[in-house]
């Protein structure tokens, strides 16, 4: 299966649905999720889907809403390139935005990494 926008843009629509359910319907059983942050080269890595799960769930529970505005996209192969401005507002009442960039790297139609980047604000 071809890695289109059409199937890049489904995923984006699941995840700005901040639908569990929908966003793992696109993730393979052993993907990997790289995390911006954390203390190795690649950030945080969180390996299979229960796991990955676990990790956007959290992310669903603690905002009132997280959406992802897609600013450009490109496929080469079997991984999308898609850079983003990210708004989220919190059930505390305070809110984020900034850049991110997304690697995602498809196999059979689900994603095998998700590997993320954003601006770090001070």
């Amino acid at each position: 299966m071809n890695v289109t926008r059409e199937l890049v843009d489904a995923v984006g629509d699941a995840f700005n649905d901040n639908d569990i359910d929908a966003v793992m319907k696109f993730f393979a059983d052993d993907a990997v999720f790289d995390h911006a942050i954390g203390p190795d080269e690649h950030g945080v890595r969180f390996t299979g889907a229960d796991t990955i799960r676990g990790i956007f769930a959290g992310l669903f529970d603690k905002v009132e809403n997280v959406h992802w505005d897609t600013l450009s996209c490109g496929i080469v192969g079997d991984k999308a390139y898609c850079e983003y401005r990210r708004t989220a507002k919190h059930k505390d009442g305070t809110s984020e935005q900034y850049l991110s960039v997304d690697i995602l790297t498809f196999k059979n139609g689900m994603i095998t990494h998700k590997d993320t980047y954003y601006k770090q604000r001070n």
